[in-house]
């Protein structure tokens, strides 16, 4: 009978955490439980990384039924858009970094000057990156192999993406200052409700339903563009609402030179990471488009299965950056430490988990994404999935210990470990498997759990060495 009353005294202990995650209270996460925080943060990181992967399904389902064309536009444009991600992404690094590092300080005011200059910076890199984008949006498409149709079909969703770029960096950013200051709920529910009016508004703008007019592809920019400026607004009002530990006031914004060079100091290697590895991945995609469209698209298809189920490890390892950003701050160096080991432990049984299905019923998971009667799509996809996820516990225990670095304001360790394993040993190995070996697309497939598992192996010896804990940021 008491353990009966154990066990359900401690299912209701959990749910009492996963609600607070959800509704995002305010906690020291320098003091409580560490297994507390790192449930309280990773529960909406995970679903805000969730969330955002949601955008791009939603607009390319609507778009579809448009035709290839139309398809075929979104596609490249979200190709060039990567780079915007990458600067959102980094600002975002550095943002979370200083925000969480002040807040284990228990100086308020710091954090806020703090995530104030993090938003001018990105305002004035948006205006960088968008003119650009939204004057030559055409010739864009066009360097990028679009046919004259597809150009002129997509030309207006391209500038209104490119133009609009401030709203991605700005959603990435302002997510990541809450982050740092503990509250992930708010940046869960900012993509919740951006979701909500992009999936009511795609199609109205697209199919000319009601009272609005017949847009096209181009409706699907508005409409997304719409639904993440919503999400912004709520940020902004949480923001200025003052009810937690960031006070935003004028003041903050002005500029103060010191801080910018600081943050753009971390922000850009940061952002170097995520253009290092996307660049890896377009250059991989490329060698194996070489033995044809099947094997192209089976790749390609067991890719999106592998990033959606490694989704909970991003949002694990954006949890811990915040735990170590706050820690550190709080002269806590070994809570910083317990939590990192907690994540890892988490993590290592999902992914043990993610593994054995992969492995054993990888026709059902494909299955999902491709029809009975692509055949040949299929074994690639199969193949695939089971090679790439052979290092999948390896991926998730390298994104958190990255994420220790980043969130302690070191991005340049990681940037280096992914250049080197990336760069300088994936993409030379893939080569030299396909076309010295008998391993033909095999061998690229191989090269990737053997450069992620390498990659794992050095984060985690210079994880061990300690240097982040004396990051001074």
């Amino acid at each position: 009978m008491a353990e009966k009353s154990t066990f359900t005294g401690n299912i209701s202990q959990y749910l009492s955490v996963i609600k607070a995650s959800i509704r995002g209270d305010e906690q020291d996460f320098t003091s409580i439980p560490v297994r507390t925080a790192v449930i309280l943060l990773a529960i909406p990181a995970i679903l805000e990384l969730v969330l955002e992967s949601v955008f791009a399904v939603v607009d390319i389902f609507f778009v579809n039924k448009l035709g290839d064309q139309a398809g075929q536009v979104v596609g490249l444009t979200e190709s060039v858009i990567t780079i915007i991600y990458s600067v959102g992404i980094g600002m975002s690094a550095a943002a979370t970094a200083l925000v969480a590092r002040r807040i284990g300080e228990k100086d308020s005011e710091a954090a806020s000057r703090a995530g104030a200059q993090a938003i001018l910076v990105g305002g004035l890199l948006s205006i960088v990156l968008g003119l650009p984008g939204f004057l030559f949006a055409d010739d864009i498409l066009q360097l990028m192999g679009a046919e004259p149709e597809t150009v002129a079909m997509g030309a207006n969703y391209a500038r209104i993406m490119f133009g609009g770029n401030v709203i991605i960096i700005m959603l990435f950013l302002i997510n990541g200052i809450f982050r740092g200051a503990g509250n992930a709920a708010i940046a869960m529910k900012s993509l919740i409700l951006g979701n909500i009016f992009n999936i009511l508004l795609d199609p109205l703008f697209i199919f000319g339903i009601w009272i609005f007019p017949e847009m096209g592809v181009t409706g699907a920019a508005v409409a997304t563009t719409i639904g993440r400026f919503i999400g912004i607004l709520y940020q902004i009002y949480h923001l200025r609402k003052a009810s937690g530990m960031l006070h935003m006031k004028k003041q903050h914004f002005k500029p103060d030179v010191t801080l910018i060079r600081l943050l753009t100091g971390i922000a850009t290697p940061a952002t170097l990471q995520f253009i290092i590895a996307s660049a890896s991945w377009i250059i991989l995609s490329a060698m194996i488009a070489k033995y044809g469209s099947e094997a192209s698209a089976g790749y390609t298809n067991a890719i999106r299965l592998i990033v959606f189920f490694i989704l909970p490890a991003w949002g694990m390892s954006n949890a811990v950056a915040t735990l170590v950003g706050q820690n550190l701050g709080a002269k806590q160096p070994a809570r910083a430490e317990e939590s990192v080991m907690l994540a890892s432990k988490y993590m290592t049984v999902f992914m043990l988990m993610v593994t054995f299905i992969f492995m054993f019923f990888p026709y059902q998971i494909v299955h999902i994404l491709v029809p009975a009667e692509q055949v040949q799509v299929i074994t690639y996809a199969v193949i695939a999935l089971r090679i790439v996820s052979s290092a999948y516990i390896f991926y998730g225990i390298g994104m958190i210990l990255n994420q220790v670095f980043n969130g302690a304001g070191d991005t340049k360790t990681p940037t280096l470990v992914y250049f080197v394993g990336f760069w300088l040993f994936q993409l030379p190995l893939a080569y030299v498997l396909h076309t010295y070996t008998t391993l033909g697309v095999t061998g690229i497939f191989w090269a990737v759990p053997i450069a992620e598992t390498a990659m794992a192996i050095a984060i985690y010896v210079l994880y061990r060495k300690g240097s982040w804990k004396t990051i001074q940021v």
